[in-house]
């Protein structure tokens, strides 16, 4: 699952420490390159303790071992001979879809079918998180693999 910048290790720290640089990269879709570019920033802000700095260094490492962490294990369900484990994603994705297309043409028909409103909260929330990891990580991926 992709994380926005803020919901990182890095991001918690800044939004106590730095918010101004949390402010520039809040919703921004962290990668190696993104976290390369606020080492910089931190490294440079003369505003941060020393003793802050050092920590926000190690919390970038943790993030980004995290991250390496995530796309191996999406490498390794796709080399796997498993149907299942190369299409657990694309499912949850076509599932969580059409149980949201369902629910809107549902009420859009106004038809007497209440769900309770801790349901939808939780489709909308799951909704988001797959589309964000399945085409924020793709995307992510290919920006990559081009500026390589």
């Amino acid at each position: 699952m992709k994380k926005s910048f803020k919901e990182t290790k890095i991001g918690a720290f800044l939004s106590s420490k730095a918010p101004k640089v949390l402010q520039a990269l809040g919703d921004v879709l962290p990668n190696q390159g993104t976290l390369g570019v606020v080492k910089n920033l931190i490294s440079s802000d003369n505003k941060i303790k020393a003793v802050d700095k050092e920590q926000a260094m190690k919390l970038i490492e943790q993030d980004i071992a995290e991250m390496k962490e995530v796309s191996s294990r999406w490498r390794a369900d796709m080399k796997s001979d498993s149907w299942l484990s190369k299409n657990t994603r694309p499912l949850a994705l076509v599932f969580l879809t059409a149980s949201a297309v369902f629910m809107m043409a549902v009420d859009s028909f106004h038809l007497q079918f209440d769900v309770d409103e801790a349901w939808i909260n939780l489709l909308k929330t799951l909704l988001v998180t797959v589309y964000v990891a399945y085409f924020g990580s793709r995307g992510a991926e290919k920006i990559t693999k081009i500026n390589k």
